[in-house]
Order: C-alpha cells, then sequence, then structure tokens
C-alpha cells in the first residue's frame, strides 16, 4: 500500500509541476515582450495622409525606441512622438531642423541656416503656412521642428511648434504591413 500512496503522491507533484512550469514559461514570455515594447521595438499604425507617399494610411511600422538612447536625433529621421500640444497622441513626421539651427520655409522648400534643403527625403514642395511656417524662427535648445512629407496636409510643426527631445519615443526603421509594402525606411 504504501508504494500506491507514493506513486499518487509523485503523479500530481508531475502535473502541479508541469503547470506551474506552463504558467511560470507565460508570465515570463509575457514580461519580456513588455519590456521589449516598452524599451525596444514597438509597432505603430499609419492613420492620415500627413506622411504620403513615404508612408501611406494603413501601413504599419516598427519603431526603434531604443536608438536615440545612443545617438541623436538626425535630419531627415522619420520619428514618432507625443503630440506637444496632447500628450496622450502619438505622431509621426520627419525629422528638419535641430536645436539652434534657424528654418523658413520659403518657395516649396526648407531652408535651414540659409541653406536650401537638398536630397531625396526632401524633393517635395512644403507651404509656408501657419504661425511657425511663414518667416524664419530658431529651434531651441531641447527642441526639434518636423513636418509631414505631404505637406498640404499635414498637422505639424508650422501649426503647433516644436517637439521637446523628451517627447521623441523613436525612429521609424521598418515597414511590416502590409506585406506587398515591407521595405526599411531611411
Amino acid at each position: 500500500m504504501p508504494k500506491s500512496r507514493a506513486l499518487k503522491k509523485n503523479g500530481k507533484a508531475k502535473k502541479k509541476g508541469a503547470l506551474r512550469e506552463i504558467v511560470e514559461t507565460v508570465l515570463w514570455a509575457l514580461v519580456i515582450a513588455l519590456l521589449i515594447r516598452y524599451f525596444v521595438v514597438e509597432g505603430y499604425y499609419i492613420p492620415s495622409s500627413s506622411m504620403e507617399p513615404t508612408l501611406v494610411p494603413g501601413e504599419r511600422v516598427l519603431v526603434a525606441k531604443f536608438f536615440y538612447r545612443f545617438t541623436d536625433p538626425q535630419r531627415g529621421d522619420i520619428i514618432v512622438f507625443r503630440y506637444p500640444i496632447d500628450n496622450r497622441r502619438n505622431l509621426i513626421k520627419r525629422l528638419v531642423a535641430l536645436p539652434g539651427e534657424k528654418v523658413k520655409i520659403e518657395n516649396g522648400s526648407v531652408w535651414i541656416n540659409g541653406e536650401a534643403l537638398d536630397g531625396e527625403d526632401f524633393r517635395r514642395t512644403y507651404y509656408d503656412v501657419g504661425y511657425y511656417g511663414q518667416g524664419e524662427h530658431v529651434v531651441p535648445d531641447g527642441y526639434y521642428f518636423v513636418l509631414g512629407d505631404n505637406s498640404e496636409n499635414s498637422d505639424d510643426s508650422r501649426f503647433w511648434g516644436y517637439v521637446p527631445r523628451k517627447n521623441i519615443l523613436g525612429r521609424a526603421f521598418l515597414v511590416y504591413w502590409p506585406p506587398h509594402r515591407i521595405r526599411i525606411l531611411k
């Protein structure tokens, strides 16, 4: 009789051990996934046409949240940031002017410190609308000036001003949805 009781105890112990192992594995997987999402990489949905043709509504992008812990944001980066007027909303735009730079939109071009921006990222027409889109403005220290690639249909720094460094969440680096549009962003 003692042998059968020992088997039952061992059988129950094995079942409890297996169940516990599954629960622990699921909990650790959840913790790791949340840490990755919070500190490393997160997916974002593109809701509007403000970044067309680079990003179109319905696409999803991956954003490297750790990227700016090791380097400063650079002109041309596509960044996700907390909207300065409503920190509960996130926006995605192209970084155009850095702290301390003079920015002006004139004749369809963006001018930084008196020189027109050139290059593939800036070959589009920019409209000089909004308070910060007219005349020349100096970007304050610790802030950035951002524009949507679709200047005609973008609510950006021209209207509400500069993005504080602390509001920048990360750099978009990959379109992952829909599958036929998968590509690396510059």
